[in-house]
């Protein structure tokens, strides 16, 4: 070998054990996620089948117990309700974050972050005042004239408690993917003669498709896992899956029913990713860029 190829070699040599290196570097947070994620879910779809014995028994009593049925539609039904209150909410605040000037948009970014600095609990708690008969809202629904209206303890107080919880989640990731939007596209649209509303609705809102879609995926699933805010504001029969998985477990210590509901969430989410997924695989075909996983 002559010294000429030593560099070569050296190279090759180093290229080699780089990826070495980054795996090792790494085995920490995989040992993290393993006994963190992938551990307490693997249990539990063992506990599932096994417990209190062998067989697809939990799962029957899941899917044929009527109450059961009811407690996953109305989990999903609330999250995606929730999720369309958020988007309605969002959207515009999103926009206007990035039609206002440097030192306004500060103040609307630290509003929208303000729910991160107080504890889940305390904001719970505060609706909780908020809605009770005699509290803030319904003094406002009676000052011009209306209610009162029951809003603690209903499914109504669980979703306004939801969207209130989730809606920073939606604001960030819309207002990341308007703020990379040229808006000179749509003053050329205008300039051609388009109407305001055709150029947002041809040009604006095609463009914000990725925010909506990674704001609508993150309140969504978040959602679907809540257990304080609906234990606080509804009422037993308002419960949502994580209130039911909780009471099998920790309650009745049926492990393995609240395993079997557990799997059932896990698996309905991976699905809903799944259409997620073939939704925007078809939109990247017909010339449409939404891209979020």
């Amino acid at each position: 070998m002559t010294t000429t190829n030593l560099p070569v070699v050296r190279a090759a040599n180093t290229s080699r054990r780089a990826p070495l290196r980054a795996l090792l570097l790494l085995l920490p947070a995989y040992a993290l996620l393993l006994g963190v994620f992938a551990y307490p879910v693997l249990e539990s779809m063992l506990r599932s089948v096994t417990e209190p014995e062998p067989g697809l028994g939990n799962y029957v009593w899941a899917l044929e117990n009527s109450e059961n049925v009811s407690v996953i539609l109305r989990t999903f039904g609330n999250a995606l309700i929730a999720t369309l209150v958020c988007l309605l909410l969002a959207y515009p605040y999103a926009f206007l974050m990035t039609m206002v000037g440097p030192r306004a948009r500060v103040v609307l970014v630290v509003i929208a972050l303000i729910p991160f600095w107080t504890s889940l609990m305390i904001r719970t708690f505060a609706w909780i005042v908020l809605l009770q008969d005699s509290g803030v809202v319904n003094s406002l629904f009676e000052f011009f004239g209306l209610g009162p209206f029951k809003l603690l303890r209903t499914n109504t107080g669980v979703l306004i408690g939801l969207s209130q919880v989730l809606m920073p989640f939606m604001v960030l990731p819309l207002y990341a993917v308007m703020s990379g939007i040229d808006g000179r596209l749509v003053t050329a649209a205008r300039s051609l003669g388009a109407r305001p509303s055709v150029a947002f609705l041809r040009i604006f809102l095609p463009l914000s498709l990725p925010g909506i879609a990674a704001g609508g995926l993150m309140v969504f699933i978040q959602a679907l896992g809540f257990y304080v805010t609906p234990a606080l504001l509804g009422s037993p029969s308002d419960s949502m899956l994580a209130q039911q998985i909780y009471a099998q477990v920790s309650s009745l210590l049926e492990w393995g029913r609240g395993g079997a509901l557990g799997v059932i969430l896990l698996l309905a989410t991976f699905l809903l990713l799944g259409v997620v997924a073939l939704i925007l695989r078809a939109a990247r075909r017909k010339g449409l860029s939404v891209e979020v996983f």
